[in-house]
């Protein structure tokens, strides 16, 4: 449903709009109602329209200026404008620069319905050109070999959730469902080769493969910094996926010999159990292939033959690493808590001891890291002299081992959260200073004042308003109309010179604000305190 503004200077017509229309209908929404331009302009910054119906005869600011500034800051919204006989010709001429339809009074409900359907159509179709179905799928289909690539190389190096693995690659039309998954690394030896002549040969070896890797339902391959990735999936299970991995691995060296008479080397990785190890068995598959420089070693070197594998290696991967700094920046303590519950279930009575310290090192320089991009420092939250590792390492036991670690990982997530509602209570802090002493500026802004705290609008707005419970300017209004009353009440002043100590460029449009929040006028107030404090000094 797109959000609609109406903004008129007479009220029995905005009241007359709002009720002679059938909004809902049409799929729209009023979210709002302004008496003129200027009063428009700042209300848009908080309902956000996407229509804009309005008069185009207005005090303060006309309905073009207001179009005009409207798509400064949105070009995306849509503008009407409302427009007397006399003003026909001038309204017609705007359609060409900030506004989209116009309208001519008199006009009744069925004409300006009518081009509201006419003006939702046209969004709806601009809408659909975006999502048009052909475009994106040819568009997507170009782009899909390098949605693959890009895939993979994430594969390699990132730890992505099986969830989000599988989803991108059903996306980039690749099937990456199996029980276990292996990595080998192919390069070619072409010593003297051109650049043109190495690049024909490494497509031609590719395209050998991964037909052979096809041909053997082995999983997929594909190049990758200048070399050939061979990723294992085994879709059977069981007891036979190393020999089945070999077997193809044999026969897509033989066939590279065989077709290009070209010498390879192929490095493996050990076979692991879940997409987030496809990481770790690629990082293995590079150690493997430096081994290619060892006199006498065989072209296809598989890791667990030239370093001894400790079976459930420990590592405090990317992904815990994520998860964990995730949860001490921004978590709940259950879902820190839950993380911890996965590190530690990592560790098992077969690691020895000095595996489990160095894992343990890591989870500790992990939180370490978080606490100081917060702009926490361990030694406040523990105390100078503190020996976080020293400590732990004291401990007798693995359970106790984990609830120093968790006690640990508590306080620093805790004091991350108090150190961040510091620097929200902070920042608002030094807008509402920098508001109070600059409020007399007409051009006070929220853009200049984020300019002067040296933050995104977006950002300021969202915890300006989180913590005053007023958006930015619904306060700025407030601090004016509390100046104003404040000189209405102690001096002489004019309401002409009230309206430019309090920020006001326009003196009317002082007045219409000033009763439109206070409910009088200046001149009223000021009548209505000076009569209250003579009651008062009568008594």
């Amino acid at each position: 449903m797109y959000r609609v503004l109406l903004v008129d200077d007479e009220e029995d017509v905005r009241e007359g709009l709002v009720v002679e229309v059938d909004w809902e209908a049409l799929d729209l929404r009023i979210v709002g109602l302004a008496e003129n331009g200027r009063e428009a302009l700042e209300m848009a910054e908080r309902v956000e329209p996407d229509i804009v119906v309005t008069d185009i005869s207005m005090p303060f600011m006309d309905g073009l200026e207001l179009a005009k500034r409207l798509r400064e800051r949105n070009p995306l919204v849509k503008v009407v404008i409302l427009t007397g006989y006399d003003e026909f010709d001038y309204a017609r001429q705007a359609v060409s620069l900030s506004v989209d339809e116009y309208l001519l009074k008199p006009f009744s409900a069925g004409h300006l319905t009518e081009l509201l359907t006419r003006l939702r159509a046209q969004m709806a179709a601009e809408v659909a050109e975006r999502e048009d179905v052909q475009q994106l799928r040819d568009h997507y289909y170009t782009s899909l070999p390098l949605l693959q690539a890009d895939l993979m190389a994430t594969l390699l190096h990132r730890q992505k959730s099986p969830e989000y693995i599988h989803g991108k690659a059903k996306q980039c039309g690749l099937d990456l469902h199996g029980e276990r998954y292996g990595v080998s690394v192919l390069t070619l030896h072409m010593d003297g080769e051109q650049s043109a002549d190495a690049e024909l040969k490494q497509f031609a070896a590719l395209n050998i493969a991964a037909e052979v890797w096809t041909e053997h339902g082995a999983g997929h391959a594909f190049m990758h910094q200048e070399t050939i990735v061979l990723l294992y999936v085994d879709r059977w299970g069981g007891e036979d996926a190393e020999k089945r991995q070999q077997q193809a691995l044999e026969n897509v060296m033989r066939s590279i010999n065989h077709y290009l008479r070209i010498p390879a080397t192929v490095g493996s990785g050990s076979i692991v159990n879940t997409l987030a190890g496809v990481k770790h068995a690629y990082e293995d598959a590079l150690l493997a292939l430096d081994y290619r420089l060892v006199p006498g070693t065989d072209p296809l070197i598989y890791i667990a033959d030239v370093e001894r594998q400790t079976a459930g290696k420990l590592r405090f991967d990317e992904l815990k690493q994520q998860t964990l700094t995730r949860c001490l920046k921004a978590g709940t303590q259950a879902e820190l808590e839950d993380a911890l519950e996965i590190i530690f279930r990592e560790i098992t009575v077969e690691h020895g001891r000095s595996d489990i310290q160095l894992y343990l090192i890591e989870v500790l320089t992990n939180v370490w890291k978080a606490a100081q991009a917060s702009g926490e420092a361990m030694e406040d939250i523990f105390g100078a002299g503190f020996q976080l590792y020293a400590d732990l390492f004291r401990l007798p036991g693995l359970s106790e081992a984990q609830g120093k670690v968790s006690e640990v990982c508590l306080l620093v997530q805790h004091r991350i959260a108090s150190g961040r509602q510091h620097v929200y209570k902070d920042i608002v802090e030094q807008a509402l200073l920098f508001t109070k002493e600059h409020y007399a500026d007409p051009d006070l802004s929220i853009q200049k004042v984020c300019g002067h705290l040296h933050i995104s609008s977006g950002y300021f707005c969202g915890i300006f308003k989180k913590e005053v419970q007023l958006t930015f300017l619904q306060y700025l209004m407030q601090i004016r109309m509390e100046a104003a009353k404040e000189l209405l009440r102690s001096t002489e002043m004019k309401s002409f010179e009230i309206a430019g100590q309090v920020g006001f460029a326009e003196p009317n449009y002082f007045s219409f604000c000033f009763k439109k929040h206070i409910g009088v006028s200046p001149k009223e107030y000021r009548k209505q305190t000076a009569l209250t404090a003579s009651e008062g000094t009568s008594r």
